[in-house]
């Protein structure tokens, strides 16, 4: 079982120095749009699908206060479909897509995989459905679920996870994933964790957005990014707590459990070069 690290969609936001906390002041930002892909039994698993085909073609659909503060790139090259055609797949190899939830930015590429099951919290199915008081304010674009996708929405229920409530998704796969609650930035936002080569990714979504906030010693937000969160969370005491209680995560299982954002580039950077282990290598070539 591989799992392949993808940056579907670039955002390059004003002033390094403002949203980051480094680089020049006057230089825009990178930050990416961090998806996986992961090869089961049963097809391809997408963990969130960035941004797609639609979106590329009409940018309108993204609405123009995103396109002003984000800056996108907008390549068909680094949409969801076209990686996964580059790796020697096709679109209906993707069987299940399980976003951490479904603003724009995680889902625009859902009508890229039409037949593909798409795992979500309830909690934010409703709220995208019919968006109400600060959720009605952010990221949610109908458009992108405008082809009716195969819902399956799941109640927050099942074990503990290293501490947290997690629902397994999918039990028929031989991989194991699970969707890890992880609210505040939005009403059912999740984690989703998978195991893979001994150990566990767990995809944060927007939970968090720089690797700085995990630091297990001294963490810090930049300052533009701090401002964003506090801004555009639902509930801005359950994203402190989540943000408090993955920072716990990383410093007491490192060796168990690698977590990482949706948005940050270094952590794309550093899961998208680190080498197989030696077991997968064998099975890959």
């Amino acid at each position: 079982m591989r799992v392949h690290h993808l940056n579907c969609g670039t955002l390059c936001p004003a002033s390094a120095r403002f949203v980051l906390g480094e680089g020049g002041l006057f230089t825009r930002a990178r930050l990416v749009c961090h998806c996986l892909l992961i090869e089961s039994n049963d097809g391809l698993v997408l963990v969130d699908t960035g941004l797609g085909l639609a979106d590329i073609q009409d940018p309108g659909r993204l609405g123009q206060r995103f396109i002003r503060r984000n800056a996108p790139r907008l390549s068909r090259d680094e949409t969801a479909v076209a990686q996964v055609e580059r790796l020697g797949f096709r679109r209906e190899d993707v069987r299940h897509i399980i976003p951490t939830h479904l603003d724009l930015d995680h889902v625009g590429g859902l009508a890229d995989f039409p037949r593909a099951k798409v795992h979500v919290f309830r909690d934010e199915h409703a709220a995208a459905m019919a968006p109400v008081g600060r959720s009605a304010k952010f990221g949610y674009r109908a458009a992108q679920w405008a082809h009716q996708p195969l819902w399956r929405p799941y109640d927050v229920e099942g074990e503990r996870w290293f501490g947290f409530a997690s629902v397994r998704v999918i039990p028929e796969l031989d991989t194991e994933l699970l969707l890890v609650p992880l609210v505040g930035h939005s009403e059912g936002h999740c984690g989703v964790a998978v195991r893979t080569q001994g150990r566990w990714l767990l995809h944060a979504g927007d939970a968090y957005f720089s690797h700085k906030e995990m630091h297990p010693v001294s963490p810090r937000s930049p300052w533009g990014l701090s401002l964003f969160q506090r801004l555009r969370s639902t509930d801005n005491g359950a994203r402190l707590e989540n943000q408090a209680r993955l920072r716990a995560l990383v410093r007491t299982h490192p060796e168990e459990v690698s977590v990482f954002s949706a948005h940050c580039a270094v952590e794309l950077d550093r899961h998208a070069r680190a080498p197989l282990s030696p077991e997968v290598r064998d099975s890959a070539a």
